[in-house]
């Protein structure tokens, strides 16, 4: 008879049969050998063999390495010379510039023997002064995408360089409309070029614009005006994410930030900006305002009207005849920015020149040009003419341009009318692209020359009037890339060497000096001279404006609307097939790996929406279909989706990522409008489709231990407001947690490292995620690992939602306030000095240093995760498989190439360990090796953790306790009576991470102020 009973138990030879084995044993170990390869096949004891090896030794690594052997010099040379600038094991910096799509940073590029393998802020740069935004991190991680074309291209053909320069130049002299279309172009040296391709062919025009527009801005005030926010004692916003996505975020965070913080010290600042934000969706700017309030799309023309009204009641100036639109704390703003005239500042995120132009009226009656706002020094982040490019597609439609050179912009994917202008290119004779892949765009081109990465590139950028600095490449071209100046020149018929003439072109026209200066230059990265302020207000037509937007927009409405919005995380979707940014969550939403449709709790209650269920929107025969996510604080009656998704021509990371939201931006006005107030449909599909949240609880349930917060009229009165000291009941009376411990304790007699994090600073922007991920070898997992929990990042940013539940109501706390206040709190490794995981490890694989730290010994963790059950904060990470090896995705560690990018300084881990938060050890022993040699102590400053080095707002300080003088130290004794807490105090572990009570400049509401004196009691 026929044992049909489950067999549990298999020998290995049956067990390597089957299927689900040999699945995740691929997973684990590569792909088995083939039957061919099985006989002599060579395995070094980790599941490689010899193809894998041979695999390793093949083009791709080949290729870096030998780029790698050149810093910036001309000639390929064999490592076995080594090159002066390169020692092994020490790193070479080199001063650069990263700008993408108008996004603009001065940067440091750290290189190992060669690979650019870290960017960090060039604290020598006035506009940007050291800040870095997480994509701006995550470029270096770009430089190794093998998606990119290897050479230039003829009808999608590899071809050489010679070849598709003879058939252009061929092209280009037959005559007829040529056109350069470019994003906005930083580089007065790169328009130089173009000014002598257009001196060759005069036929030529270049066309700009901005896959996120700001034309109708900089047509209101004539050019793109310079803010400064740390100017002001009152900031308004409609609608502008002025700490996330608009403009320049990295730079003005850091101007926020400024007029943000306070100290507890005896004669310290207690005094703080204002904070107003209006707005559709829950952005990242709006989560850190002290107060906030929504509106729907339709009306955002009339809240500018509302508000331009309220501010000329309180200084005397006639209103604007518009409908009126009642919008909660916009009268109370508007006191604020007349009591603090001369010190205010209005911004809008519309791109309508009539909404940009009353605004520009407010700032006019509250004093603000001249202070917070300069016309003197104009910006060049976004030159982009919407009505340029509107002009453009429909010459192509029409047959009337010859030729057309695409300069890294890809209109066909990031632009409404994408599609139209996919349609006309077969009308175009000459087509090219200088993409550094065949996108969207450039597949459809005849000519494909890519141009080369940024990292492999000379160049200069001005980002505002009289501000300079140049890029210089910190590695020779991986593959057989160009750079689009020296095509252009090329097919100019001039020198096509354009280091030589970036040089001629600084020394005679920017610096007009010797070579020792451009020298000078060239290692600091940065040339000022600035300009001239100007106190000049733009001259607008009010009466126009009203009128123009009494016709567009409405006072109400109860149809329902889109709101298009760019993510904190993935931008315009430039670099949307780095996996960095792919994996990075939304500062608000947690979310990664996708685009969704938002809408607000009561919507989502009213057309039957359910988080992680999948909906189909529809708007004018469009639709695409994405899952749900309930979004506290979006405005109701809306929905909310982010460009940048729904790539098919990027790369494996990106490639069916999401859904494309550009072709939903309608126009109003004759300029784009990031939203659609047409015939706007969503239903659900009833699919379940989950989404990647990193975080999927949104409140702390009224857990004072983890957040604390106060206002600023309480902390005025009490510097400890808003603390959090647990008691406990003993027989001697009432102690403080801390007053009681199991441990004995530990003495650091040299260094005592520790950290403080100020929660009023902290935006969430992420970019120390990013940071951290790139200095320290954090794998990348994938959408599947993280819906699973299995996220590896070592720092995280915590969002919370406050709740207008009772404090009894416990199930109620779980759910978020429709419009509520926010928390961000990075969260990390705590470096306990009563670590609850030190006293689990069963092979002491975690172990607590002489100078506070707590520490990780990969080779003895045997993956019983003891440790990770024991810690209250849950920050240690286990490392389920090799995520490094595996095959399921186009990662940075999985192919030869993105290897590359890994630091040597860090180990590499493997699968069945725990990791986490090293607090930078490898950078302390640096500083410290460094000061030995010199025979001193490590001065305050010198070693840097990375999350601390990225942070555009300096809201993390870095440091040894033990040194009096050091900053940490400043701090911790200014907030010893004041701001400064631990997460979870009454558990006793001592942290050696401290946080800074949440400060709001906002009055208490009644309710509130109730439910937290229930609560104390």
């Amino acid at each position: 008879m026929e044992n049909t009973t489950k067999r549990y138990w298999r020998g290995i030879e049956e067990l390597t049969n089957d299927a689900e084995f040999v699945k995740y044993a691929d997973r684990e170990f590569g792909d088995a050998p083939s039957a061919d390869e099985k006989e002599g096949a060579i395995f070094d004891g980790t599941g490689s063999h010899r193809r894998d090896f041979l695999k390793v030794l093949g083009f791709g690594m080949s290729a870096v390495a030998l780029a790698a052997c050149e810093a910036p010099v001309k000639n390929t040379i064999p490592y076995l010379n080594k090159p002066e600038d390169v020692e092994p094991t020490i790193a070479n910096w080199y001063a650069s510039t990263f700008v993408d799509g108008g996004e603009y940073a001065s940067i440091l590029v750290k290189t190992r023997e060669g690979r650019p393998i870290k960017i960090e802020g060039n604290k020598a740069s006035s506009v940007s002064k050291g800040a870095l935004s997480g994509r701006a991190q995550a470029s270096v991680l770009s430089l190794y995408d093998n998606e990119k074309l290897k050479g230039p291209q003829i009808a999608g053909k590899a071809a050489d360089w010679a070849s598709v320069d003879k058939e252009i130049i061929s092209g280009l002299a037959k005559g007829g409309q040529i056109r350069i279309v470019t994003n906005s172009i930083l580089s007065p040296t790169t328009k130089k070029v173009i000014g002598d391709f257009i001196a060759k062919y005069p036929t030529t025009k270049v066309v700009t614009y901005d896959a996120n527009s700001l034309s109708g801005l900089v047509a209101a005030n004539g050019v793109l005006p310079s803010f400064d926010f740390s100017k002001a004692k009152t900031i308004v916003s409609l609608g502008a994410d002025f700490l996330g996505t608009w403009i320049s975020p990295s730079e003005f965070a850091a101007q926020w930030a400024k007029t943000r913080r306070v100290s507890s010290a005896k004669g310290g600042n207690k005094e703080m900006s204002r904070h107003y934000q209006f707005e559709t969706i829950m952005s990242n700017t709006g989560a850190n305002a002290d107060y906030r309030a929504t509106y729907k799309p339709s009306q955002e023309g009339l809240v500018a009207t509302a508000l331009y009204n309220a501010v000329a009641a309180k200084v005397g100036a006639p209103a604007l005849s518009t409908s009126a639109v009642k919008v909660e704390y916009l009268e109370k703003a508007a006191a604020d920015l007349v009591a603090s005239k001369g010190a205010s500042i209005v911004v809008s995120g519309s791109n309508d020149a009539s909404v940009q132009a009353v605004v520009a009226a407010i700032n006019g009656l509250v004093g603000a040009y001249g202070t917070t706002i300069d016309l003197g020094t104009p910006a060049n982040y976004r030159q982009g003419s919407d009505a340029e490019m509107n002009q453009f597609i429909n010459e192509a439609k029409s047959g009337a341009i010859a030729a057309v050179i695409f300069y890294n912009a890809n209109p066909v994917y990031n632009h409404p009318r994408g599609a139209e202008l996919a349609e006309a290119l077969p009308k175009i004779a000459l087509t090219i692209a200088t993409n550094d892949r065949a996108d969207e765009t450039a597949s459809l081109v005849k000519y494909n020359t890519p141009d080369s990465h940024f990292l492999e590139s000379w160049n200069d950028a001005e980002p505002k009037k009289g501000f300079f600095s140049l890029t210089q490449p910190t590695i020779s071209t991986i593959f057989k890339t160009r750079q689009i100046q020296s095509s252009l020149l090329t097919w100019a018929g001039l020198n096509a060497d354009y280091a030589s003439y970036l040089e001629s072109n600084w020394t005679s026209n920017i610096l007009k000096a010797g070579k020792v200066q451009w020298s000078q230059v060239l290692h600091d990265g940065v040339y000022e001279f600035g300009s001239t302020p100007s106190a000049a207000a733009p001259a607008v037509n009010l009466a126009d404006a009203a009128a123009a937007i009494s016709k567009n927009y409405k006072a109400s409405s109860d149809k329902l609307e889109l709101a298009v919005y760019e993510k904190v995380s993935m931008g315009t979707g430039s670099q949307a097939n780095n996996p960095w940014l792919q994996e990075l969550p939304e500062p608000v939403s947690k979310a990664c790996w996708t685009n969704y449709l938002a809408v607000s709790q009561k919507t989502a209650a009213e057309l039957k929406l359910e988080q992680d269920k999948e909906a189909e929107l529809t708007i004018g025969g469009k639709s695409i279909k994405l899952p749900v996510l309930v979004q506290p604080g979006q405005a109701n009656g809306t929905i909310a989706v982010a460009i940048g998704y729904g790539r098919t021509k990027a790369g494996k990371s990106a490639d069916g990522v999401g859904a494309n939201a550009y072709p939903f931006i309608s126009t109003v006005n004759g300029t784009l409008a990031f939203f659609n107030t047409g015939d706007v449909a969503i239903k659900s599909t009833g699919e379940e489709v989950k989404i990647a949240q990193t975080q999927t609880h949104n409140t702390v349930m009224a857990r004072e231990a983890v957040v604390q917060e106060t206002v600023l009229s309480e902390y005025k009165k009490n510097v400890e407001a808003g603390r959090f000291k647990p008691e406990i009941l003993t027989a001697e009376g009432k102690k403080t947690a801390t007053d009681i411990s199991l441990w004995n304790g530990h003495k650091y007699n040299n260094h005592a490292w520790g950290m403080v994090i100020d929660l009023n600073t902290c935006t969430g922007c992420s970019a120390c995620v990013v940071s951290c991920s790139a200095e320290n070898n954090v794998p990348v997992v994938g959408r599947q690992e993280v819906i699973n929990r299995r996220e590896m990042h070592w720092m995280r940013i915590d969002r919370y939602y406050s709740s207008d539940a009772d404090i009894e109501d416990l199930k109620g706390l779980e759910v978020a306030s429709e419009n509520p206040e926010v928390v961000f709190q990075p969260m990390l490794c705590q470096h306990c000095n009563n670590a609850p995981c030190e006293t689990v490890c069963p092979v002491l694989a975690t172990t607590h240093s002489t100078e506070g730290l707590n520490q990780m010994t990969y080779n003895r963790c045997i993956g019983t995760r003891y440790c990770a059950n024991n810690c209250p904060y849950k920050v240690r990470r286990f490392n389920w498989f090799r995520y490094f090896q595996t095959d399921d995705f186009d990662f940075h560690l999985n192919n030869d190439l993105g290897r590359m990018v890994l630091n040597p300084d860090v180990t590499v881990r493997s699968r069945g360990v725990m990791e986490k938060c090293s607090m930078c050890v490898q950078r302390i022993q640096a500083g410290k090796l460094e000061a030995k040699k010199e025979k001193r102590r490590p001065k305050d400053g010198e070693i840097q953790v990375a999350c601390a080095q990225s942070c555009p707002t300096s809201a993390i300080t870095f440091g040894d306790m033990n040194d009096p003088e050091s900053e940490i130290s400043k701090v911790l004794e200014a907030e010893k009576v004041g701001r400064s807490f631990g997460v979870i105090e009454e558990i006793n572990v001592k942290p050696n991470i401290s946080y800074l009570v949440k400060v709001r400049n906002k009055e208490r509401e009644a309710k509130k102020a109730e439910g937290e004196a229930k609560e104390h009691a």
